[in-house]
């Protein structure tokens, strides 16, 4: 641990021209008096660490010393492509191995470009989670991803369904990969001789077991990813209806549902009428959900079919006209 520490704080100085004793401390989190002893023991080991005294003072390192303990270990440098997602990486426990790779990355580049790591971050940020919803970090995510990491059988205990509906079953998974999407964590893994997608928050327990997998090394993720994702998307859509939208209602459709079902729609539906609506049919996963989605868009939609749908359309137009009246 102490071992680790030093090096750290050799590259720190390193990487900047000086640092005071409270800075190196909340960097290391240590006290400043273990900072104080470090120093001792480092410069005792013949790395010229300067300490300068008073109210500007801290420490540096003399003559441009320069350590070559910057390569980067394969944890460090997995991390550092995923550096652009600081809340997955905290979320996969790999906060840690990305830091110290950026740490080292930025010791071994000229001074001149070594504020390069600082004004990416200052004009790029990635923010993977949903509007309007609090994303909660599945408490064996860490377990599972060190499985993907290090490509070793996952035995797992998986729930299907909710409430009393609910069942559970074992799986024995070959860990292939992680997708967080729209803030919920899916793990892409093999079972058996057949790829699935299982959601992270449903796994009521996991070991990463002794023995790995043989990777099959043709397997591509985000196509994998890209394919099931358009597959469920499709398979929820189970019912259809027929609307006449507006062309301002139009350009709102794919803000309502299925965005890909909707372009779909309106690529197949007839040139508008002369009231300047266009007839159309549309894939939805329910008439209740569809309800929800189409009323948003009040009068530039209309609903021709089926009629348990105009209905009830027709009794919410009424409700509101007696209410706005």
């Amino acid at each position: 641990m102490r071992a680790a520490r030093l090096i750290k704080m050799v590259l720190l100085l390193q990487s900047r021209p000086a640092m005071t004793a409270a800075e190196l401390a909340a960097e290391l989190e240590v006290s400043e008096r273990t900072v104080t002893r470090d120093a001792q023991a480092l410069s005792e080991a013949g790395v010229p660490v300067y300490a300068e005294r008073g109210r500007a003072g801290g420490y540096r390192l003399v003559g441009g010393y320069r350590t070559r303990l910057t390569g980067l270990a394969r944890d460090e440098a997995e991390a550092l492509f995923l550096s652009g997602l600081p809340s997955a990486l905290r979320e996969m426990g790999l906060e840690d191995a990305a830091s110290a790779a950026r740490l080292k990355v930025s010791a071994a580049l000229l001074p001149s470009l070594r504020d390069a790591s600082t004004s990416a971050a200052r004009r790029f940020h990635l923010d993977a989670p949903s509007w309007y919803s609090e994303p909660e970090t599945p408490e064996l995510l860490p377990v599972i991803a060190d499985a993907v990491w290090d490509d070793r059988v996952l035995r797992a205990r998986y729930r299907k369904g909710r409430g009393e509906q609910a069942t559970e079953a074992a799986r024995e998974l070959a860990p292939y990969g992680l997708v967080l999407k729209a803030g919920i964590w899916y793990l892409c893994a093999r079972a058996g001789e057949d790829f699935r997608v299982y959601r992270i928050d449903r796994f009521t327990a996991v070991e990463a077991a002794e023995e790995r997998f043989e990777r099959d090394e043709t397997f591509d993720l985000p196509g994998f990813w890209e394919e099931r994702a358009a597959s469920f998307a499709r398979s929820l859509l189970r019912t259809e209806v027929t609307v006449r939208v507006s062309e301002r209602g139009a350009r709102q459709l794919a803000y309502t549902g299925d965005r890909a079902a909707a372009a779909a729609a309106l690529a197949e539906a007839p040139e508008p009428g002369p009231d300047g609506r266009r007839t159309l049919t549309l894939p939805v996963e329910s008439l209740d959900v569809a309800y929800g989605q189409l009323l948003a868009l009040g009068p530039e939609l209309e609903v021709v079919a089926p009629e348990e749908l105009r209905v009830r359309f027709t009794e919410a137009a009424e409700r509101l006209h007696e209410m706005y009246r």
